[in-house]
Formats: structure tokens, C-alpha cells, sequence
């Protein structure tokens, strides 16, 4: 079974292949032609990101799925989805406003609270993006590396969005893909250039946090933007294993990922520390809790919960852990997590 991070790990593009709901579209039907099926077991089919919108909860996932609940988790119903590729992330920076992106270059917009989805993005025309950018700003070393990406097709995935509001965010995937844009999506610009990213490093996770914008990804890259340059720059950490993902407030930012590992910085990303969730397993995803807590989960199914910012963690007592690759809070007291057996309720934290 393979989790939305350890997944990507395996260089981005590789479908989770796992016992679903619904079957593949067919061979000869691409799966950006190919809408999603509906399916009643869909709920319980590999879900790779979780997002609240308002009172709402949306969940994505394997060939296109998009589940919605309005009861804290307790039921779901399926959305409407115009492709069939893996879905690995997903964002609402308003209650209306959402987006999610996946494996083939995919990205998808709503506009009412994840009921329907357009495209707006796919890796067919993201490389024709990168190349009309480098052309026109007369840039030969990334016009190649653009038109690199142009010849792949649409087998490189993007693996997390983030916007701010309505209009403004970012998009970022594997091989150093990051992308940004200023209008809702109407139109998208490379952010190649503008990545201390030499090596093109995958690029597994973007979140703003306590007002600064990080970018994390392999190897121990950690980008923070500067915002007078307009440049994301490489941070200089203590660990360089890689990272899947970020959390944190307005006190303390972390990023987390492999067996157990997380590095901690409550300046603002000035400087950074080691730490430990004290479990020896990747860590897949986190978020905080109705009481504002840190939340972390893993590979293996352990819910993680921080009172004091990041700087230690208790695990929870489970009835029965399943592994996670995605976790929001539910009510005050419940988180929902969703990994390669769907979606499940966790309560009394």
C-alpha cells in the first residue's frame, strides 16, 4: 500500500495501486478524458488529502474521487470530477473557493464548496506554460528545462497547492515543478527560476504559516519566500532527510517527514532545530485540532498530538490504527484521517 508521501517518494507519476472502489478507465480513454465514477464505496477507496471548507469537509483521492461531508465525517457523498487521474492534495482558502491537483499535471478548481470541478491545468498544456514563459523572458537555461518538462508530457504529478485567498497561490510537484498565479488560475506563472532548487528536487508541500510561504521537499529542502526578491530561498537545517509536509501558527512552524523526523523554528523560519515525533515511521500529514493543537499522523496509524507548540508529542490511544495519509480537524473533539482504507472518525482527543 502506498501513501500519498511515500508514494511521491518513488519519483512522482507512479499510481497508488491499491483494491478501489471503482475500476480504471479504460486503456483506450485517457484519464484526463475520463470522468471520475461515481461509486457508494468510494468513501472507503485510498484518500490522499483532506481540507475543511466552512462547515465543510472535502477529501480526494485515487482515480478522481472528491468526497464531501457536512457532518463532521460521519457521511459522505461523491462530487463531480472531469478526470479519473489521482487526486494528492486539496485547499480552500475560502469556504467557496477550492482547489486540488494530482498525478498528470492536474489541477481543479471549484467554485461551490467542492460540489463541481473544472480544470484548469494539466501536464498537456503545462509544459506549453513553461515554455511560452521562458521564451518570452529570453531565459535559454530554463527555456530548456521547460521544454524538458514539454516533451515528458503529462507524466510528472503536482503535489500540493496552496492559495492564501481567491486569487492568489502556488502550485508544486515533482522534479522542482512549482508554479504560481495572480488570478484565480485564469492564468499560471513558472516558478523555476525563482526556486533555490539547483538539484530539482521533488517538491512535496507548500503552506504559509505564522505569514511567512514555505515550500518543503526532498533532501532536506526547506524554501521560504523573500518577499523582496519574490524568490523562495533555501533554509539551512539541521536534517536532510526529506520532508513531507508542513503545520504550524502564528508561534511556531514545523516540517515533518521521514521515520519520525521534523526540524522546528519559532522565529519565523530564522533558524531552525532537530526533533522528534518519537515514533521511527514516516510522517504523512498533520493539522490542528479543534483546540488548536499540533496534530501529527503516519505511515503506520499513529495520531500525534502536541500541546506546547511542536516541542514534544503524546500519541493517542487508538482502537485500532489505520495508516494515514491525510488528517482535519472534525469537531472540537474529532479529527478525520484518510489513507489507503478511506475515510474514519477519530474521537476523544
Amino acid at each position: 500500500m502506498l501513501l500519498r508521501a511515500l508514494a511521491t517518494v518513488l519519483a512522482g507519476g507512479l499510481l497508488a495501486v491499491l483494491a478501489g472502489a471503482t475500476p480504471p478507465a479504460t486503456a483506450s480513454r485517457d484519464v484526463l478524458d475520463a470522468p471520475a465514477l461515481q461509486s457508494p464505496l468510494a468513501p472507503r477507496a485510498l484518500v490522499n488529502a483532506l481540507a475543511v471548507a466552512g462547515n465543510r469537509l472535502v477529501a480526494a483521492g485515487q482515480r478522481g474521487h472528491v468526497l464531501l461531508s457536512d457532518d463532521g465525517g460521519a457521511r459522505w457523498q461523491q462530487a463531480e470530477v472531469p478526470v479519473s487521474a489521482d487526486l494528492v492534495a486539496v485547499n480552500f482558502p475560502t469556504p467557496e473557493r477550492g482547489w486540488a491537483v494530482g498525478h498528470d499535471g492536474v489541477v481543479l478548481a471549484s467554485s461551490d464548496a467542492g460540489r463541481q470541478w473544472t480544470r484548469q491545468l494539466d501536464g498537456r498544456s503545462l509544459g506549453e506554460v513553461l515554455v511560452a514563459f521562458y521564451k518570452q523572458h529570453g531565459d535559454a537555461k530554463w527555456l530548456a528545462e521547460a521544454e524538458r518538462f514539454a516533451a515528458q508530457g503529462a507524466e510528472n504529478p503536482l503535489l500540493d497547492v496552496w492559495f492564501d485567498d481567491a486569487d492568489h497561490g502556488v502550485v508544486v510537484g515533482a522534479f522542482g515543478l512549482a508554479l504560481r498565479t495572480r488570478d484565480g488560475g485564469k492564468t499560471w506563472e513558472p516558478l523555476l527560476h525563482a526556486t533555490d532548487n539547483p538539484k530539482a528536487l521533488h517538491l512535496y508541500a507548500v503552506r504559509r504559516v505564522g505569514g511567512e510561504l514555505y515550500i518543503a521537499g526532498e533532501q532536506g529542502l526547506l524554501l521560504r519566500l523573500d518577499r523582496t526578491s519574490e524568490r523562495f530561498v533555501a533554509q539551512s537545517l539541521p536534517y536532510q532527510g526529506t520532508l513531507f509536509g508542513l503545520v504550524g501558527n502564528e508561534r511556531v512552524v514545523l516540517a515533518y517527514g521521514l521515520r519520525g523526523n521534523l526540524v522546528r523554528s519559532t522565529d519565523g523560519g530564522r533558524s531552525w532545530q532537530a526533533g522528534s515525533a518519537g515514533v521511527p515511521v514516516g510522517l504523512t500529514a498533520a493539522t490542528l485540532d479543534g483546540r488548536g493543537r499540533i496534530v501529527l499522523v503516519s505511515q503506520a496509524g499513529h495520531v500525534l498530538v502536541s500541546a506546547d507548540d511542536g516541542a514534544s508529542f503524546t500519541p493517542q490511544k487508538l482502537q485500532r490504527a489505520q495508516p494515514a495519509a491525510a488528517v482535519a480537524r472534525g469537531n472540537s473533539a474529532t479529527l478525520v484521517i484518510g489513507g489507503p482504507r478511506g475515510l474514519h472518525t477519530v474521537a476523544g482527543l
